[in-house]
């Protein structure tokens, strides 16, 4: 008997065999704009074959066997000899592997490398976000090392290499390409840092060391070395730990055991115990945060460009949905209050991805010493603007995250919070970001910390919000209400959050009112500076052009 009650109808393709890159608008435009145009073609050309592979089946079938098998810790051989291995699942290798030899790493030095790596490092992350870990610390490490010219000169050819050597334990002068990971935080101190209790004895050798102490969270424990904190003599400092010794030994490295996670499933974060660990000195003693701060900083560029990636997919997946799903007599997509909660969810993801990407700009500038493409600054007021303006950012574009991340997820109703859709695991990763690398509390008070310490990066902060003045009444009166909340340092501290809030707000405004499409500055500056809509997406004015700002987030 033929089974007739199983055809199935409505059920919307999957979204796979596109360009994750050239169906971004919002990025494709962003990376025209901040690249001198004798970089722009060839850039098109790797980031659209990026785009291909994070689009095709393949790739998104890696992503999901990643975090369906999650990596597992072997401490010991079969004979009881310890070797504290991390065993992952080979589509981990893959999607990292890939990311390597399309220059996710290779970003310093390299002309427009910070653009052109950050707009490769949000289209890849969307295959999959937990292997952005080894990418982000390992791009990330290179500033820190350049404190210390020797060290540079042995390390930063292999971390930005295109050849992944990832599989395998070696010493690092085996190695055409290395991965970096950190170690910061311990049991009794989280964020502060200053409150690590490991202890870094000085060696006889000029600038050895040896650690005895913990990490409560190690990022990536199979990398090739870490940066990490201790406390020497001279107190709170910067150390480079290898995995593996030149003469081809394991350094001292035990890892406890991974940590249980909501999300980043596919990734290994790790507490580790050092006793007797062979460290050599990163910068001056006493002068580990200082060292450290540049690589920081780059990590959290990266969270600002991953939860930019998890609102992207989002919003593609939802979009892509409710443009196939037909309920009510029509296309979901065409039911005007869908269109008002996809047009937020759109809003969000572009102020995202633009503010991401001006931000790479600005690493650009400082590199080079040149003015960014796009028309801002010197170096000097690149690095200025990049002191105050990261914190910001990563401050409000990690909190959104998760809100429009779960309203992207119910746009696809129940087919949604079913694993299958891929969803859910977008929503497990989504508050991670805003957790990582300092969570909310730690950058607002970074964001008042640089006001107080360097003026010039307030200057800086609004002289790139200024650049807007005077092309939307509502942008006008936000940087004016800005400049008041600036002026009162009463309750500073307990006001942060709304301030660092306010600040984002108006330098996304700014950035969009110059560069997007009108139809996307007003919907902005309508609803997140005018203030007109509600406490949920979907509640924007319906006099807005939402049709516009839908199809123009459709992948």
């Amino acid at each position: 008997m033929a089974a007739t009650t199983h055809t199935v109808t409505n059920q919307p393709p999957p979204l796979v065999g596109y360009d994750v890159f050239t169906a971004d608008r919002a990025l494709t435009e962003a990376v025209e704009r901040h690249l001198p145009s004798d970089l722009r073609e060839e850039a098109r050309e790797e980031l659209s074959s990026l785009g291909t592979t994070a689009g095709s089946v393949q790739a998104q079938s890696w992503g999901a066997l990643a975090d369906e098998f999650p990596p597992r810790l072997r401490t010991h051989d079969r004979y009881g000899n310890r070797v504290d291995e991390v065993e992952f699942h080979p589509a981990w290798h893959r999607l990292l592997g890939h990311a390597v030899t399309s220059g996710l790493t290779s970003a310093w030095g390299r002309p427009g490398g910070h653009v052109r790596r950050a707009a490769g490092f949000l289209v890849w992350s969307q295959t999959e976000a937990g292997h952005g870990c080894p990418l982000s610390m390992t791009h990330a490490a290179v500033p820190a090392l350049r404190t210390d010219p020797d060290l540079a000169a042995e390390w930063e050819p292999r971390l930005t290499s295109k050849v992944y050597e990832g599989e395998q334990l070696l010493p690092p002068a085996e190695k055409a390409g290395v991965l970096f990971g950190m170690g910061m935080t311990e049991k009794q101190g989280g964020s502060d840092v200053r409150a690590n209790t490991t202890v870094a004895k000085p060696l006889a050798a000029a600038g050895e060391y040896v650690l005895t102490g913990h990490k409560w969270f190690c990022s990536a424990p199979m990398s090739d070395g870490f940066l990490v904190l201790a406390q020497a003599p001279g107190g709170l400092t910067c150390f480079l730990v290898p995995r593996v010794l030149a003469d081809g030994t394991r350094n001292v490295f035990r890892i406890q055991r991974l940590k249980d996670k909501l999300g980043n499933r596919s990734n290994a974060s790790a507490e580790v115990e050092f006793d007797g660990t062979w460290a050599r000195l990163v910068g001056e003693e006493g002068r580990g945060v200082r060292t450290i701060i540049g690589m920081v900083a780059a990590t959290r560029l990266d969270c600002v460009l991953g939860s930019a990636a998890l609102m992207r997919q989002a919003v593609a997946q939802a979009v892509h949905h409710t443009a196939y799903r037909s309920a009510f007599g029509g296309l979901l997509i065409d039911k005007p209050l869908m269109r008002n909660v996809l047009a937020d969810l759109a809003l969000e993801s572009e102020a995202a991805t633009v503010l991401g990407m001006r931000l790479a700009a600005a690493y650009d500038a400082v590199e080079s010493g040149a003015p960014a493409a796009g028309g801002q600054g010197g170096a000097e007021s690149e690095r200025a603007l990049l002191r105050l303006a990261v914190p910001a950012a990563k401050y409000w574009v990690t909190k959104r995250c998760t809100p429009m991340v779960a309203e992207a997820l119910e746009c696809l109703g129940g087919n949604g919070y079913v694993e299958e859709s891929g969803m859910p695991r977008l929503l497990r990763e989504s508050p991670l970001n805003s957790i990582w690398e300092g969570s909310g509390n730690v950058q607002a008070l970074d964001v008042l910390r640089a006001m107080q310490r360097e003026p010039g990066a307030l200057d800086a902060f609004l002289r790139e919000v200024g650049r807007a003045r005077g092309a939307d009444h509502r942008l006008d009166a936000a940087i004016k209400g800005l400049l008041t909340e600036l002026a009162d340092l009463e309750g500073i501290e307990a006001r942060a959050r709304r301030l660092v809030e306010r600040m984002a707000l108006v330098l996304q405004g700014s950035l969009l009112v110059r560069w997007a499409p009108p139809e996307v500055a007003d919907a902005f500056c309508a609803s997140r500076l005018g203030g007109d809509r509600g406490a949920a997406f979907g509640t924007l004015p319906h006099t807005l052009d939402l049709r516009a700002i839908v199809e123009r987030a459709r992948p």
